[in-house]
């Protein structure tokens, strides 16, 4: 009896178990955040505010969203900046897997250092990429347009693309493909229908991480950008200057929320990825 009593003492867990007070890294990750998402929710309220000045509070209204729809510089420039993202995300798509897969299948000299320079456009500032660009056009006499834009952003969305592919390419077993080819496929064939089908979440991770960067720049776009080529970030500091206004605030709002909704995609897409190679 005594025995089993013991035994019985052993498996009982108790009812109530203390509760475990916040540290401080738990204080100081809500004071950063705080920090961090203060201003862009004051941003988001003051964007429904009835006056025409940010600085007071007079009502609630939907006004000023529903003039951002009738605006006609603001449709054309969020025109621009879709066609700037959609063209340099696209051609990034094909070359920056393409990269991807040939700095990590093949080997030849210099690959360590054409793999390092592959991804510098990530740590190079704008200004530096936007200046370097500006002068390589001037240099080739290349009239500043839109598509001037667009191959600025390349750049940039290259490497996102490339660094990408290249995460998922280190997950992925490597004798799949050597099955296909000894099965009588083509390295052709094997490409299309057995490495890229496995490669397509981290290049669409890779591709809308590129299309939020490349929709939000402001600073290569202002450098590249030609007579009537304005995209969406260069029409909001254009209008700023003169103050800020609550369509302005409903326009960056609308921006933050589309940019946030893209990322937010891209990191689902590629936590699932993850979770599926690891199984």
């Amino acid at each position: 009896m005594d025995i089993t009593h013991q035994k019985d003492n052993t498996l009982k867990k108790p009812k109530f178990q203390a509760k475990r007070r916040p540290g401080w890294q738990a204080i100081f990750s809500l004071l950063m955040f705080f920090y961090m998402y203060l201003p862009i929710l004051v941003l988001a309220v003051y964007s429904f505010n009835q006056s025409r000045f940010s600085a007071t509070w007079e009502g609630f209204t939907l006004e000023w969203y529903q003039r951002l729809f009738q605006d006609g510089r603001i449709l054309a420039a969020l025109q621009n900046s879709l066609i700037v993202a959609f063209a340099a995300v696209g051609i990034s798509a094909v070359f920056g897997t393409l990269m991807a897969v040939g700095l990590a299948r093949y080997r030849f000299a210099g690959k360590g250092l054409y793999q390092g320079v592959s991804y510098l456009p990530i740590i190079i500032p704008d200004i530096a990429i936007a200046v370097a660009t500006l002068v390589f056009l001037a240099v080739v006499q290349v009239q500043l347009s839109l598509w001037t834009i667009v191959a600025a952003h390349i750049v940039f969305c290259l490497a996102y693309v490339g660094l990408g592919v290249s995460t998922r390419l280190a997950d992925l077993n490597p004798h799949l493909e050597e099955a296909a080819l000894d099965l009588g496929a083509t390295p052709f064939q094997a490409f299309i229908q057995v490495l890229l089908p496995q490669l397509m979440p981290g290049i669409v991770s890779g591709c809308l991480i590129a299309f939020v960067l490349s929709l939000d720049d402001f600073l290569i776009a202002t450098f590249t950008a030609g007579s009537g080529a304005t995209t969406l970030p260069m029409e909001i500091f254009s209008r700023i200057r003169t103050g800020v206004k609550p369509d302005i605030n409903a326009l960056s709002v609308f921006l933050i929320l589309v940019s946030g909704a893209v990322a937010f995609l891209a990191e689902f897409i590629r936590y699932r990825s993850n979770g599926e190679s690891s199984k």
